[in-house]
């Protein structure tokens, strides 16, 4: 029977596994310590962590598979990569201010796309040691454990992983509803919906693809579904990296919980 180890995406697996891992290193060397901070715009940090770790990535991949397009939160994006059916989408810390705060909810997030899908996926918490991987078809694992999300059905009730700084008047419905409770990078709350930590997530806001494409492929191997806030499935690469809101949970619940995201968003609206 094919393993992980040995499926068709393997070798994606074991650089991105490798390239995470490195990039972690780099990471927890600064954390904690003296690292140097810049606004790339109005509320959007970017520190030496960030940019170490991304090169450091870059010359991981890049070194095995030097002709697949590129697309990272901390390199200037080229349409070249809408010419190549194989993609890097990369985020080398999602959740640069939970970092900047020595807050451990920030991870590293690899994933390699190939006709828009994603095949092979890392999402690893240095602070926390959770190291998250999945290749299509081959599920989910945690520390080399397999994982599943969580068969809950009812909304009522449901743990929610959210962001700090959601939107108040949108999610007020949820609070009511739920028990929330906040995790700063959405990658990381992908993989830990994915492992069953947390019934669900969703976000508001227009979502980068590098910052939810390893943790889409994560929940989908641990039997979830993600889907954007019209309910749509979710493609990559793509020439607006954007996503307009992001619902994720086991099939049932997402649906349940997109309804509500639909409705919140149509009673801003009026």
């Amino acid at each position: 029977m094919t393993t992980i180890d040995t499926c068709q995406y393997h070798e994606e697996l074991n650089t991105a596994e490798r390239a995470a891992r490195e990039a972690g290193a780099v990471i927890m060397a600064l954390f904690k310590g003296k690292f140097e901070i810049q606004e790339k715009s109005k509320n959007n940090p970017v520190t030496t962590a960030d940019l170490e770790a991304n090169r450091k990535i870059r010359e991981t991949i890049q070194k095995s598979f030097s002709t697949d397009g590129w697309l990272s939160e901390e390199d200037t994006d080229s349409v070249e990569r809408l010419k190549s059916s194989r993609v890097w989408v990369i985020d080398p810390i999602d959740g640069t201010k939970e970092f900047i705060e020595g807050v451990p909810q920030f991870a590293v997030s690899i994933a390699f796309v190939e006709d828009g899908t994603p095949k092979a996926a890392v999402v690893f918490n240095p602070a926390k040691s959770r190291f998250y991987k999945a290749v299509a078809g081959q599920g989910a694992f945690l520390n080399d454990r397999r994982i599943s999300v969580t068969p809950r059905l009812d909304i009522d009730g449901a743990r929610l992983l959210v962001s700090r700084s959601e939107p108040r008047r949108k999610f007020q419905e949820f609070v009511d509803r739920c028990e929330i409770k906040p995790i700063g990078s959405i990658a990381y709350r992908l993989a830990k919906v994915a492992s069953g930590d947390g019934d669900g997530t969703l976000t508001f806001r227009s979502i980068h693809e590098w910052d939810i494409c390893a943790g889409v492929l994560m929940v989908e191997e641990a039997g979830g579904k993600v889907v954007d806030g019209n309910g749509d499935g979710l493609l990559f690469n793509q020439r607006d990296p954007r996503h307009r809101g992001v619902v994720a949970a086991n099939e049932a619940l997402a649906q349940g919980l997109q309804g509500m995201w639909a409705e919140a968003m149509a009673d801003v609206a009026r």
